[in-house]
């Protein structure tokens, strides 16, 4: 099933669940606007290289578009449409005055220079901005999979030669030095961190953070944050995937900063250990680890199973081998709907992406904030501010859930973002 697909599917059991009217789901189930562009590149070699871009933007009825710009050759305009879509009903959960949008090249990063990379986002983004796209009041575009605080100064620099004057304000998630903000590199893992600290709190009042034991599947940005926050909050992180494999930690705990050194040295934390089938045992020894698979992380048993990678990583084929009884959603749709049901079956909670993930979408609106008021928050003001919106949203979530006769927490976003979004719709005359 297609990621959209997946989406309409989330949306529709959502207006069920209220008894909304058709015309609520059909607000809610197309963009307002699609761009798409061919853009055209010069290569290191002179010749030039062609590729799909686009920018879907949901829904304004809450405020400007909001959201990221993905470098990745699966970036298809389902793929585009989900996020954005996802992005409207998420800015709604967490109650920031932006809607949703979400922008994709369909190109893989590392078959380029660093050169061509600069060409690339600056073309990318040119041609949003000639086409009216992209502004500082209209559509906000941020970091994604396979871009980062550099593509966002090019990006960013390239729209002020076009437009002639400074506006930092027309792109979040850039370095400190060109008006980023403090706290945005770990926002999205902080933010979760949150989410599934205040969770788990509620649910086991007796127990303390040493009390839980937690695998952490992928070790990119997100997940090596997370692992991070959570070790230094005092809870077990366990075990911790790449793309190559996983590492259990022995000592029931893993030492966060060896992760660290495992994948600097080796390329990735089995690498540390194995070349191919080939394992150093006598080292795994010493060091207390334990190399495993992916699928093998996913199905172990601990308190907690944070999912910090790629869509889709739980589904039909393996949902009845979750045994964690709590899920929290790092990543955007690493669970399939058909699992989504299997794991709700089965009393296993999960922590929707739309709610566990959106610490990032929230500090790149306090970035956005900064530089359009030309104010400097600390890291400590910032944090506190994450705190206190993701509070706030995880306590409506939960109302939602009660006034529904324990919807899941899933449905209970999109119930929650939808009304705030139609809400805005029916106040503005759209609907």
């Amino acid at each position: 099933m297609k990621p959209f697909e997946n989406f309409l599917l989330n949306l529709r059991k959502a207006v069920n669940v209220i008894g909304l009217k058709d015309s609520a789901f059909e607000a809610l189930s197309e963009p307002e606007n699609i761009f798409e562009s061919e853009i055209s590149f010069k290569k290191d070699d002179g010749s030039d290289m062609t590729v799909s871009g686009y920018r879907v933007q949901h829904n304004s009825a809450r405020g400007p578009y909001k959201g990221g710009i993905r470098f990745h050759p699966d970036a298809d305009i389902d793929e585009v449409k989900t996020l954005a879509s996802l992005m409207s009903l998420k800015c709604a959960v967490v109650n920031l005055p932006l809607g949703g949008g979400k922008g994709g090249v369909q190109v893989n990063p590392k078959d380029l220079s660093e050169s061509e990379l600069e060409r690339l986002s600056r073309a990318y983004f040119r041609a949003g901005t000639e086409a009216g796209v992209f502004g500082v009041k209209k559509d906000i575009p941020a970091p994604d999979v396979y871009t980062n605080p550099q593509v966002m100064s090019w990006m960013m620099d390239e729209y002020e030669q076009i437009v002639g004057y400074k506006e930092p304000g027309v792109i979040t998630g850039k370095p400190l030095e060109l008006g980023g903000s403090l706290g945005r590199n770990y926002a999205t893992s902080q933010g979760g961190f949150f989410i599934l600290e205040e969770y788990l709190k509620q649910q086991y009042p007796d127990k303390s953070p040493k009390d839980f034991r937690i695998a952490v599947q992928g070790f990119g940005n997100a997940g090596a944050y997370f692992a991070d926050i959570a070790d230094r909050a005092g809870y077990k992180v366990v075990a911790v995937s790449d793309s190559k494999g996983a590492v259990f930690c022995e000592g029931d705990q893993c030492e966060i900063p060896k992760l660290h050194k495992y994948k600097k040295e080796g390329g990735s934390l089995r690498g540390n250990f194995c070349d191919g089938d080939a394992c150093d045992i006598e080292k795994m020894s010493t060091e207390k680890v334990k190399v495993m698979t992916n699928d093998e992380l996913l199905e172990m048993e601990v308190d907690v199973l944070v999912l910090a990678a790629l869509d889709g990583v739980i589904h039909q084929e393996n949902a009845d081998k979750i045994k964690a009884p709590v899920v929290l959603e790092l990543a955007n749709g690493p669970i399939t709907i058909e699992a989504d049901e299997i794991l709700e079956s089965r009393d296993i909670t999960i922590i929707p992406d739309i709610l566990a993930n959106a610490g990032g979408v929230t500090v790149s609106y306090f970035e956005w904030v900064q530089n359009r008021s030309g104010d400097v928050w600390e890291e400590e003001v910032v944090n506190q501010k994450l705190k206190k919106v993701m509070h706030h949203a995880f306590r409506d979530l939960l109302q939602i859930q009660g006034q529904y006769n324990g919807a899941s927490l899933r449905t209970s976003a999109f119930v929650l973002g939808m009304q705030r979004i139609l809400s805005a719709m029916k106040l503005r005359g759209r609907l």
